[in-house]
């Protein structure tokens, strides 16, 4: 995509794009990394069941080298050590083994994490493309992992020359012990310089993983298009998300809408702002904006007030004030606090009247309403 558009990939990857790349089997992985933790986990679990190894093989020697002539002429009983034998070295390398196949397991796992798909276990033409292979042998990749082999040999194998040479002694020594002491000292002859040659390996992964994780970044790094394109398709285009928003304005106008009803006054401008608020007398809590609106959503608030009685009051100071400063189903803010409580005040004893249970109120002076400074709108 890059090359047919001639742009070069230089915005980092997006989580879809990662996420999508995991989806089919793509993720850094470090061979040499596994490699690394199984040979060192495999001289840990020696160091640990070592001891237990030497035993079991001391015990295989002793009986089958010691054998008496009846023994050695009875198929039966030749049968019986072959059986003995091979239960005693299952149990010497069992542990051994359980330890290195937990390590084969977390070891390839260790970069990149774990990670199943399907997708990547689904047959592909250019798996057995010549033409794909022949690309993939002289590729760059190709070329560094060749660099590796020849380094992870040179390494190991002028490692294990040193260690071998400066070790002659000891290993010809072994011919004139016991049979006893000669195997614990082979198997510490073993362990040791299998410890350092894994440890070789560490200098490898050091440099490998950090290189993984480099080609992996550049690998899955984008152009400048492609991330245009990706949030086209994720958010959708401008019209598409413009009518979105729409028809979420329109479902939480009408949702408004239907708490006019509920509501015990409106405030108006009088034709350009409308607001309705809501006071739960027994409640501890101020009155509550239940619906807002100007122009066309204003008179549409007025409407429905009037329609179910809901007391209508033009204030246009403090209906700009609460329209600006409040959003829908929040409380007032509680430099309001006098001012809506002489409007709701009058409203009240205003329904009382109505009612015959109160004197008609005095109407109330709306331009002499409390309203700070910082709710003033400034266009009055």
């Amino acid at each position: 995509m890059a090359e047919e558009s001639g742009q070069e990939k230089t915005e980092d990857p997006t989580p879809k794009r990662i996420r999508e790349a995991r989806e089919k089997g793509d993720v850094p992985r470090s061979k040499e990394l596994a490699t690394t933790l199984v040979l060192m986990t495999a001289v840990a679990s020696v160091f640990v069941f070592g001891a237990q190894l030497a035993d079991k093989m001391l015990g295989i020697m002793e009986s089958n080298f010691v054998l008496d002539r009846q023994s050695v002429f009875d198929t039966n009983k030749m049968l019986a050590h072959f059986e003995s034998s091979s239960w005693d070295a299952l149990l010497g390398v069992a542990g051994i083994f359980s330890i290195i196949m937990v390590a084969a397991f977390i070891g390839p796992i260790a970069l990149g994490g774990w990670n199943f798909s399907g997708k990547s276990l689904a047959p592909k033409g250019s798996r057995i493309s010549p033409l794909a292979g022949i690309k993939r042998m002289f590729s760059l990749k190709a070329l560094v992992e060749l660099f590796k082999a020849i380094a992870k040999f040179s390494l190991v194998g002028g490692f294990a020359i040193l260690i071998l040479w400066n070790i002659r002694s000891e290993i010809l020594a072994l011919a004139t012990f016991e049979a006893r002491p000669a195997i614990k000292e082979a198997i510490d002859i073993v362990v040791w310089v299998f410890m350092a040659l894994s440890a070789v390996l560490i200098l490898i992964a050091a440099v490998d993983v950090p290189y993984q994780i480099y080609e992996y970044t550049e690998k899955m790094k984008m152009t400048l298009q492609e991330v245009k394109d990706e949030l086209k398709n994720t958010e959708g285009k401008p019209e598409v998300k413009g009518r979105i928003r729409q028809l979420q304005r329109e479902i939480a106008q009408r949702q408004m809408m239907k708490s006019v009803p509920e509501a015990d006054v409106v405030i108006t401008n009088p034709t350009h702002y409308a607001v309705a608020l809501k006071y739960d007398g027994e409640g501890r809590g101020a009155p509550v904006l239940v619906a807002k609106g100007v122009d066309f959503l204003a008179f549409k608030i007025r409407e429905v007030a009037e329609e179910h009685d809901v007391p209508v009051l033009s204030a246009p100071p403090l209906a700009r004030a609460i329209y600006n400063s409040t959003e829908i189903e929040e409380e007032i803010p509680s430099g309001l606090y006098m001012a809506v409580a002489q409007v709701l005040a009058y409203v009240f004893q205003l329904k009382r009247y109505k009612e015959r249970q109160a004197e008609k109120p005095t109407d109330i002076k709306v331009d002499s309403l409390p309203i700070p400074e910082e709710f003033k709108d400034s266009d009055l």
